[in-house]
């Protein structure tokens, strides 16, 4: 008999963003609204394309939160005691690769806070990384569990949309079970964030395909 999965415990942040000592339980944690670290990874895919394109993850329908809404391409939470080694597991369990150590860009780090759901106080310190991945889209596949599909949009267009030139984009769409076609993401099928997050992050993944040293969110 398999023994039953244990919760996933999270190490509590003080407000300055060092640990408290205390762990709490992940559904806990959103209850109360401590603060707690997480990992964000951008993925740009330029092999194979006309133009660097940026991966987006659109969260499968059973999701607790903001189910079949656009995402980050990888998104995920430090577990007790995990560094950044240990939580990059959350690339493959997602999107089916994942990026060695040494070609993960910081980005910077995001303060977030999400009451936006009802039953959920969501305060995260999330380190953010840009992943420019020497692989073409098609070696990427969504785990139907996490991901509903990805979508794939140019950085241009993807820029456009979230200054809000443009109120839908096309993309190309990868299936879990390895199909992919055309698409569609519009400005409303984004995550909603307080802090203007997906603009930022447009203009950071622009500047660093366009060869500025410093981009940050």
């Amino acid at each position: 008999m398999a023994r039953p999965t244990r919760p996933e415990r999270f190490d509590v942040l003080g407000p300055n963003g060092i640990p408290t000592g205390r762990t709490r339980r992940r559904d806990l944690v959103h209850r109360h609204g401590d603060w707690h670290r997480a990992f964000h990874c951008w993925i740009v895919i330029e092999v194979g394309e006309a133009s660097p394109s940026v991966l987006l993850q659109r969260r499968a329908d059973d999701k607790d939160t903001y189910p079949g809404r656009i995402d980050v391409s990888v998104g995920g939470h430090y577990r007790t005691g995990e560094g950044l080694a240990d939580v990059i597991r959350e690339m493959p369990e997602e999107v089916g690769q994942g990026a060695p150590l040494a070609d993960l860009r910081p980005l910077g780090t995001r303060i977030a806070v999400c009451d936006m759901e009802a039953g959920i106080r969501d305060r995260e310190v999330q380190d953010v990384y840009l992943w420019r991945t020497p692989l073409p889209f098609d070696s990427f596949r969504p785990n139907p569990e996490e991901v509903k599909a990805l979508e794939l949009v140019t950085v241009e267009a993807f820029l456009e949309l979230v200054t809000r030139q443009r109120t839908t984009v096309a993309s190309r769409q990868r299936l879990p079970d390895g199909t992919g076609g055309v698409g569609v993401v519009a400005m409303a099928d984004l995550v909603p964030t307080l802090d203007d997050y997906f603009r930022r992050a447009a203009v950071a993944i622009d500047l660093a395909v366009k060869g500025y040293p410093f981009p940050t969110v």
